[in-house]
């Protein structure tokens, strides 16, 4: 065998080789621009903020049969800066058998995106492009609660919801205890405000008076909209003092 046919069979291996490793790879990685069945941005809400930061919970909703799943969410802390990852945590399977995942992350300019693993895949929600930002507060939630700064006038405690607009006819109310669901109350939310992504924004403004103790109260958001009936309740664990934004 001459140098030059050794050399071609090389070459020739070299290329077969990259070009398996190149199938492989495009089989399993998946990339996704928007949001897809089998993960999706769910909600967003405000938990902390103070000299611009803003501490954030984002719930990403997986559907998705994998044995082996990883939910990153993609984030900069400050603009211009590098790329921070924050693993997910499993938070609940939904009745339809979707998995609910959080994670925490403070930006001063939110922007992030969501890094699905599944089985060796990788796929990505980065919202058609454009990112995610503080603006949009629900993605595949049909209802969230609206988180406030600290409230000290318990005759005046106002509570929020932001919601997809299913039809014009709709009701929405809150239920809340003020002695740890021995008795509880409903109060209507009135329609405030229609969001850029077309979501809408209501609320009410609670009397609760003095409360002898603070855990006594809790609360959770209730949307009945063409024959359906959403919750916005924390996935079970329902609302209460400590779910409005700190400053």
């Amino acid at each position: 065998m001459t140098q030059t046919s050794r050399t071609n069979k090389i070459v020739a291996t070299f290329f077969a080789l990259a070009m398996a490793f190149g199938v492989f790879f495009i089989t399993s990685v998946t990339t996704a621009s928007a949001a897809t069945d089998r993960v999706s941005m769910y909600s967003i809400s405000p938990t902390f903020s103070k000299y611009g930061f803003t501490s954030y919970e984002v719930y990403i909703r997986t559907n998705d049969n994998a044995q082996e799943q990883n939910v990153t969410v993609h984030y900069y802390y400050v603009p211009s800066s590098d790329w921070q990852d924050t693993e997910a945590t499993y938070v609940t399977t939904l009745n339809d058998g979707s998995k609910i995942w959080r994670a925490n992350f403070s930006s001063l300019d939110c922007q992030y995106v969501i890094k699905y693993e599944a089985d060796g895949e990788i796929i990505w929600d980065n919202n058609d492009g454009h990112n995610y930002n503080r603006s949009e507060l629900i993605g595949t939630a049909p209802i969230e609660a609206l988180r406030y700064g600290y409230q000290y006038d318990m005759d005046n405690y106002k509570v929020g919801a932001v919601l997809k607009n299913f039809a014009y006819n709709k009701n929405v109310f809150v239920r809340y205890t003020t002695d740890g669901w021995n008795t509880y109350s409903d109060a209507a939310l009135a329609y405030d405000d229609t969001n850029d992504d077309g979501t809408e924004n209501w609320s009410t403004t609670l009397s609760l008076g003095e409360i002898a103790d603070s855990e006594d109260f809790e609360y959770a958001i209730c949307y009945q909209v063409n024959g359906q009936v959403y919750w916005a309740n924390n996935f079970g664990d329902n609302y209460d003092f400590n779910d409005c934004i700190h400053h």
